[in-house]
């Protein structure tokens, strides 16, 4: 049983970068208070701070931008409210992506992204489950039998091998699927939205930090 989240307002970054709608109806299934935005004041006056992602690094990087918001996550990062980043949301934590060219990103963990292997088939598309490498409120309660779902070519290849929260195997390729910057700010690889329960855990683990 999921706990019931009160008196937490979270927010969704509204940035243009793709179709929300599976994260919406995931977290109104955890019975909670949101609101999807790029307005300054409610994103700041808002306990959590979620930065989706569907495309490439550089095209959610050049819409981040063009709407001003750069410095607006760096003010919530600073109030050390949780931040957490889904799919390219989590690649665009990092310092640099080259994905199509060398893009910069909001670099609050140190690393780049790049693609996964040239070896072996992608995108990377199905289910998978993680190997936690240390323990963390994000994921309190998730285990080896809890499999989430992913769809990337790209992957966070992390400076400092403690930002690292979890990894996944694929293809006999092992990446990370959690980082988090050991303070407020997470991201994750795969799509808790449509990791059905096992995606809910993170979700309610997020919105209880």
């Amino acid at each position: 049983m999921l706990d019931r989240i009160m008196n937490k307002k979270i927010c969704i970054l509204n940035y243009g970068s793709g179709n929300i709608y599976s994260l919406v109806c995931a977290l109104k299934r955890l019975d909670i208070d949101l609101i999807i935005t790029d307005e300054k004041e409610k994103i700041i006056n808002s306990s959590h701070l979620i930065i989706p992602g569907v495309g490439s690094f550089d095209s959610c990087m050049n819409k981040i931008s063009g709407k001003n918001l750069l410095g607006l996550i760096e003010d919530f990062r600073n109030t050390d409210k949780p931040i957490l980043g889904i799919c390219v949301g989590m690649q665009i934590l990092a310092t640099f992506g080259f994905e199509n060219n060398k893009s910069k990103g909001l670099d609050i963990i140190s690393g780049d992204v790049d693609i996964i292997s040239k070896n072996i088939k992608l995108p990377h598309i199905g289910w998978n489950n993680l190997k936690i490498l240390s323990k963390n409120k994000l994921t309190e309660n998730v285990n080896s039998e809890d499999y989430f779902y992913f769809v990337h070519s790209y992957g966070f290849k992390t400076k400092n091998y403690e930002n690292v929260l979890t990894t996944t195997d694929y293809a006999e390729i092992n990446f990370t699927s959690i980082v988090t910057d050991n303070n407020n700010v997470y991201g994750t690889q795969f799509h808790p939205e449509k990791s059905q329960i096992s995606g809910l855990k993170i979700l309610n683990n997020f919105i209880k930090i």
